[in-house]
């Protein structure tokens, strides 16, 4: 029966196991080599971890570089909206110029047209953002945990 067969199958696969010591030995160093090369390469990179950075005061911002300055964003939401507001008005005195677009199409053609001094902000919800420049796009940074 069954049992017949399976012990027939483990002997044959014996067999073949002795009569091809080589590979065998190959089967099993082989893995054990790359284990034994990413830990060595892990230990060779080892994962950083930084200390927080205390709040500083950074001094007030040059406002005439923000002279004729644009900032352009869409999706014009109501959170887009207050958020605009808020770095247009709460951070600087003469308050920046704020534009809003209905879609990034027509965000992209007034940066086409105003290059040397329009931002663009792309939200995608509530809490990430793109900001586009004239021929780049910059993103958010977030942290990544090391390989």
């Amino acid at each position: 029966g069954v049992w017949r067969q399976t012990r027939a199958l483990l002997f044959k696969n014996c067999l073949i196991k002795c009569r091809t010591k080589k590979s065998s030995v190959q089967e099993v160093l082989f893995p054990l080599f790359f284990l034994f090369w990413l830990i060595l390469m892990s230990m060779m990179h080892p994962h950083r971890k930084y200390d927080e950075v205390a709040n500083t005061d950074l001094g007030q911002l040059d406002a005439s570089v923000l002279v004729n300055f644009v900032i352009g964003y869409t999706p014009p939401t109501p959170m887009a909206r207050e958020i605009m507001k808020k770095v247009a008005f709460d951070n600087f005195e003469d308050g920046l110029i704020t534009e809003e677009y209905l879609s990034e199409e027509e965000l992209e053609e007034a940066s086409l047209l105003k290059p040397s001094n329009f931002v663009g902000v792309v939200f995608k919800d509530s809490m990430s953002y793109q900001l586009r420049f004239h021929d780049s796009i910059a993103m958010s940074s977030i942290y990544m945990e090391s390989r």
